[in-house]
């Protein structure tokens, strides 16, 4: 993509930027409405959807060429708009399936896995991606594409990448009708070996979680 089309502000819905901005604010959309709670028997797996087709926006990003920002020091977005509502509802709603064990960098040896929460994921995705957006509505369209470009590698990509797959795992231990190994009452605070997190873990029964979290066991 050429420098001219990175700094046009056209709406073009071929273009690339507009591309980008749309899937990450139909991502903000979506889980915000997740998050209230509306429809609580279809949340894993809209979450699951949601989730996987933000990643094909990053992919996009991390697929493209460096992007430089026009200027050198970055331009104020204002204050950060408040997460914690959407962090807390999310909570409650996945609390039986919060916690997830996460190794941070496969490819770092013998690194132990330490347990995450997809409700601190899913905001700390939205922070990210809400940042880039204030950029691009202010017409700093560069500037937006840039951030998320750089946050997508530093942060959000990596989190999303390991929200995706508890997601994925949750939806297939429930519809192969296999028991989940339960993580509650584990500390995220914590830095935990993974002998801590078997010691820890303990049995959900797929049919605990399949009903209020609208997942179905595979019919045989």
């Amino acid at each position: 993509m050429s420098d001219a089309t990175l700094h046009s502000i056209t709406q073009d819905p071929d273009d690339f930027a507009v591309q980008i901005a749309d899937s990450i604010e139909s991502f903000i959309v979506a889980t915000t409405e997740v998050a209230k709670g509306d429809e609580p028997d279809s949340a894993i797996p809209f979450l699951l959807l949601e989730v996987s087709q933000l990643l094909l926006a990053g992919g996009r990003l991390g697929a493209h060429e460096d992007i430089v920002p026009d200027e050198r020091y970055e331009p104020d977005t204002g204050p950060e708009a408040d997460v914690d509502e959407l962090r807390e509802r999310f909570a409650v709603m996945l609390d039986p399936v919060d916690v997830f064990s996460e190794v941070f960098d496969p490819y770092e040896p013998r690194k132990a896995p330490v347990p995450s929460r997809i409700s601190d994921s899913l905001a700390d995705i939205v922070t990210d991606l809400r940042h880039g957006l204030a950029h691009y509505r202010a017409g700093r369209t560069t500037e937006a594409l840039w951030w998320w470009q750089f946050s997508y590698f530093s942060n959000w990509g990596p989190t999303a990448s390991a929200t995706l797959r508890a997601l994925q795992s949750l939806v297939a231990h429930v519809r192969l009708d296999q028991p989940l190994a339960e993580l509650d009452g584990l500390d995220t605070d914590e830095d935990l070996t993974e002998d801590d997190l078997a010691e820890e873990a303990g049995r959900v029964m797929v049919q605990e979680i399949a009903g209020p979290l609208g997942l179905r066991p595979v019919k045989r």
